[in-house]
């Protein structure tokens, strides 16, 4: 559960009490779907229960409710839209939790976990450049060695992810982990292939092929990777343990959200399969923090600057509780049915 003080007691009473609220909404909704034919009516059932899900707390999350398109974007618009995400000034580096830090870009994130024995990395941004920029130079203004780099996590096979995957692992000898369909997208044809992101990791024989429910473990940390297909099939969702004031906590990171696929209806199958599954794995190991690989969806920026000012023991912004973290995945379930129900009007 959430670290809160007892002034908030009814907050977390009235988020619980959603909670429940929107998990039956979320039940009714699905079994009516199941009677009807995908229809107007049935994209506006999911939007208003994903709408009810997020309350006032999760409403990033509703953009995954507007209308994705059903083709990608033209090569010219893709390299003109990246050119500018990477041109944004990055945010300074940040502790979130005791063992675990940020150190990304504006657009995209990347985190390190410290462990006794080395750090695992998860996520590498988009160049060479930002890998050292803002990892390598992130970590030692946090205090931390990129020599110490033993693993890094591609959470999935997008340029934004690994595109300085390469640059770390011949500097650091660390070992690339990536699932096994992302591994073969990258080595065969790209989702995405644009000049402006550095080349995709070659695997090597000490790289990592993540089956769902493998571990990377590195001293006295083990991160789980479960495989949540949808954003790209071979998406990686890693679950570990982070500590706040000497209070241990369960973190996921949602390895892929947008629906940037174009007309997939089979994929957006699988992305509403995952979120229904970690729901369920969220529960059972009361997992009670949500992060992103990208900070506009889980405001890690405001969460960052928010703990370098307030003085300890304060409750971490980056503690959401259970039942928040539950009603985020029936967010992202839900649009994605919403966007299903369009795809199969059209």
């Amino acid at each position: 559960m959430a670290q809160r003080t007892n002034s908030k007691t009814g907050f977390l009473l009235k988020t619980t009490a959603l909670a429940a609220v929107v998990a039956l909404a979320q039940g009714c909704a699905q079994t009516a779907a199941q009677r009807q034919a995908p229809s107007n009516a049935t994209v506006a059932t999911h939007v208003a229960v994903a709408t009810r899900a997020a309350g006032p707390d999760l409403t990033a999350l509703l953009t995954l409710c507007q209308p994705a398109p059903a083709a990608r974007p033209p090569q010219a618009e893709l390299d003109k839209g990246l050119a500018a995400f990477i041109a944004r000034p990055a945010p300074p580096p940040g502790q979130a939790f005791d063992n675990l830090y940020f150190v990304g870009a504006d657009w995209v994130s990347a985190w390190a976990i410290k462990t006794s024995d080395g750090i695992i990395l998860i996520d590498a941004l988009n160049t060479q450049a930002e890998a050292a920029a803002l990892i390598e130079g992130g970590m030692r203004k946090l205090g931390l060695d990129p020599a110490q780099i033993k693993y890094v996590i591609v959470t999935h096979g997008h340029g934004d992810h690994y595109g300085g995957a390469p640059y770390l692992a011949q500097k650091y000898r660390a070992r690339v982990v990536m699932s096994e369909a992302d591994w073969t997208m990258t080595e065969t044809r790209l989702e995405f292939a644009t000049p402006i992101w550095g080349a995709p990791p070659k695997r090597g024989a000490g790289d990592v092929s993540a089956k769902d429910g493998d571990r990377i473990t590195l001293g006295d940390t083990s991160v789980t990777l479960y495989l949540t297909p949808g954003h790209t099939m071979g998406t990686l969702s890693p679950v570990f343990e982070v500590t706040s004031n000497g209070q241990k906590h369960r973190a996921m990171l949602w390895g892929g959200t947008g629906f940037n696929f174009g007309k997939d209806v089979p994929r957006l199958d699988a992305y509403i399969g995952a979120t229904q599954r970690m729901g369920a794995i969220v529960q059972t190991q009361r997992i009670d923090v949500l992060l992103s690989n990208h900070s506009n969806i889980d405001g890690s920026q405001a969460k960052l600057a928010a703990l370098r000012q307030q003085p300890a023991p304060a409750a971490n912004p980056f503690v959401l509780g259970t039942p928040t973290v539950e009603r985020a995945l029936a967010v992202m379930g839900e649009c994605a049915q919403a966007q299903r129900d369009r795809f199969l009007l059209q």
